[in-house]
């Protein structure tokens, strides 16, 4: 839940700055993205009850909006380099989850809703790969490195608070 919520802002913070900068080929690639997150937030509600859902949503939101709009200031590279580093973290993380539901049991909605949304994670990561055409600067890399571990420290918070 606290994911999908960081992922919507991610999104919206690409579309904010990329409508800024007049960048229609960022935006529509925002978009489309942005759309598949919030149905994946939609589809996790409705199967998460309230009271087990995440209480910083307030801080996910500004994180993942910065997360976005951030590396869209400097154009469409950084952009496809953040999301294909996000979505490399979302994949693993989906897929720790998926194992503990087969190893340990646990409802087969979720399970079922767990994979379909790491598939369009991964379409997400492939994508941006695939866009990506520039060697990553030392930068870039770095960036990336700490948008993987502020994801990592995001889930270890989320699941204690």
């Amino acid at each position: 839940h606290a994911g999908e919520t960081g992922a919507v802002y991610i999104y919206k913070g690409i579309v904010d700055v990329a409508s800024w900068r007049g960048d229609s080929e960022l935006l529509s690639f925002a978009k489309a993205h942005g759309v598949t997150e919030s149905e994946h937030l939609s589809l996790i509600e409705d199967w998460l009850p309230l009271a087990q859902r995440s209480f910083l949503l307030g801080p996910w939101r500004l994180a993942g909006w910065v997360t976005g709009a951030l590396p869209a200031i400097f154009g469409r590279q950084p952009v496809y380099r953040t999301i294909a580093a996000v979505e490399t973290f979302v994949d693993h993380h989906y897929q720790q989850q998926i194992d503990h539901i087969k190893s340990c049991g646990g409802p087969t909605e979720l399970l079922s809703l767990l994979i379909k949304c790491q598939a369009d994670e991964q379409a997400h990561r492939d994508q941006s790969l695939a866009l990506t055409s520039e060697k990553s600067s030392f930068y870039i890399q770095a960036w990336c490195w700490l948008v993987g571990w502020g994801s990592a420290v995001a889930v270890m918070l989320a699941r204690r608070i």
